[in-house]
């Protein structure tokens, strides 16, 4: 399941969950900075991105240096792209990284691991210089794509995820690299190592990698930007409050007052920080499993299936044209939502009356949740600990698999979660039937807004598997969010 904390103490001031319910401890005189997550408990990332053409590849980045302690970051590499053919802009990258290391001191104040900034500099390559496949091929080599060889190569084990925030042909030559240089036993290898999220197909090299790499691990939207998953980051939906993506709470929230690294964020140009949903599912929050995109997170949900390109035309944006899928990759999923509100009187959360269901579902729903985590670290690099918000630590008290029978009644807890600052919690759990395959909703018996919940199982024919989601929102400013799932198998009754 999702990773988890380094076990240390976080601070003496914090709430306590006993069997009963909350409990308020005294605060301690000076909180300390949370652990940073153990070097193996990190996902590798390496970016890819057409920064300098466009604003919001500099607003991604701004992001990502929040979580730089949470993601091992082991390379940022220039690139072309369909709306930059013949150039690249490394100098970008530097720019915003400088403004990063002028803030580190303080982030380091909340929680530990932020990376020296002269070490995430030694990190930036320049990709391709050509665009697109005819930057593929024998004596081709950039330092960029050498880095993607040398990070697959490694001793580590774990998986390198490989981002495209624009053109994707620095890893494709790369693969090339590794294909026409390596045995076919070391090619399947680094393959299997290798976890590629594109937003978009942004040059011709994507599909030829997917067609090259039958076997490569590969999460996108084929067709035009209005078919992405992605672009719910910025999508303005009916019905609900949009107020987080506004321009307005940028300048409050992240551009103004924020020290260096708040000021290097640029206006919104076309959309805000479309590059963004390629690194949210991996951040460490309880709710996101990186290897298991069809389990939803914060970047979003999607299936394993060969998507149809019919009906979407001849053309991506920018004239990268659009190939019919030729093997399974991981694509659009849909999900069915019900936003849940603030109730006046009684009942401290209730449903809302209407149901969202589409692709971009699967992300906007946890939009406000990763929003205000941005937010509250921005405050970060220039609050002091006791000034600034920390997000709450969920815990179980039960295993987080379990195996129950059709139409049985079983309990769900968090007792022991706290929180660092000593704030009030609010708690909500539901079962997220898209992500098990059990698809239809299953209600909490009572109340489903308190530490401790009871659901009941379903009868089924055969064995199903259901997740249920702990949601933990701190009352803090902003409110922070932090989750716990569990994944229940139903068996048919005995």
């Amino acid at each position: 399941m999702g990773k988890t904390w380094k076990s240390l103490a976080i601070v003496a001031s914090s709430l306590a969950m006993l069997a009963g319910g909350p409990c308020v401890a005294a605060h301690a005189a000076r909180p300390q900075p949370q652990a940073a997550l153990e070097r193996d408990a990190r996902q590798r990332l390496v970016v890819l991105t057409d920064i300098g053409g466009e604003p919001d590849d500099s607003e991604s980045l701004v992001r990502l240096m929040l979580y730089s302690n949470q993601i091992d970051i082991e390379g940022l590499i220039a690139t072309t792209s369909v709306w930059m053919k013949q150039a690249s802009h490394p100098e970008a990258i530097s720019t915003v990284i400088e403004a990063y290391g002028k803030v580190r001191p303080n982030l380091l104040l909340h929680e530990a691991g932020f990376p020296k900034p002269e070490i995430l500099l030694k990190k930036l390559r320049t990709g391709q210089r050509h665009y697109g496949i005819e930057g593929i091929g024998k004596g081709k080599e950039s330092d960029g794509s050498r880095l993607i060889v040398q990070a697959l190569e490694s001793d580590d084990p774990r998986p390198l995820w490989v981002v495209a925030w624009g053109g994707i042909n620095t890893l494709g030559q790369a693969m090339h690299t590794i294909r026409e240089t390596r045995s076919p036993a070391d090619v399947r290898k680094l393959t299997a190592k290798l976890r590629v999220y594109a937003i978009s197909d942004q040059d011709d090299a994507g599909p030829w990698l997917r067609k090259n790499f039958p076997d490569l691990f590969y999460i996108v939207s084929p067709g035009s930007y209005g078919n992405a998953t992605w672009t719910a980051i910025n999508s303005v939906i009916d019905g609900i409050d949009n107020s987080a993506i506004g321009n307005k709470w940028l300048a409050q929230h992240i551009q103004q007052g924020h020290g260096p690294l708040g000021a290097a964020y640029p206006d919104v140009g076309w959309g805000m920080e479309g590059d963004t949903p390629s690194f949210l599912g991996l951040i460490p929050n309880g709710l996101n499993v990186p290897d298991r995109p069809d389990f939803g997170g914060w970047g979003g949900r999607y299936e394993f299936y060969t998507p149809s390109v019919s009906g979407l035309g001849d053309h991506v944006e920018g004239g990268v044209p659009i190939e019919a899928e030729t093997r399974p990759i991981w694509s659009n999923a849909t999900d069915s939502y019900m936003p849940y509100g603030a109730s006046d009187y009684g009942r401290a959360h209730k449903p809302a009356t209407k149901v969202y269901k589409d692709f971009r579902t699967t992300l906007w729903r946890w939009r406000d949740e990763f929003q205000n985590d941005f937010a509250a670290r921005m405050d970060w690099s220039v609050k002091s600990y006791a000034a600034a918000n920390h997000p709450p630590v969920p815990r179980l008290a039960i295993a987080d698999q379990k195996s129950v029978h059709s139409g049985e009644i079983f309990n769900l807890s968090a007792a022991g979660t706290t929180d660092p600052d000593g704030d009030s919690l609010s708690f909500l759990w539901f079962h997220y039937p898209e992500a098990g395959t059990w698809k239809s909703v299953i209600p909490a018996e009572g109340a489903e807004n308190v530490f401790h919940v009871a659901f009941r199982a379903p009868v089924v024919a055969k064995p199903e598997t259901a997740h249920f989601i702990l949601k933990v929102t701190d009352k803090g400013s902003p409110p922070l969010t932090r989750y716990k799932r569990v994944i229940v198998t139903v068996l048919p009754a005995s």
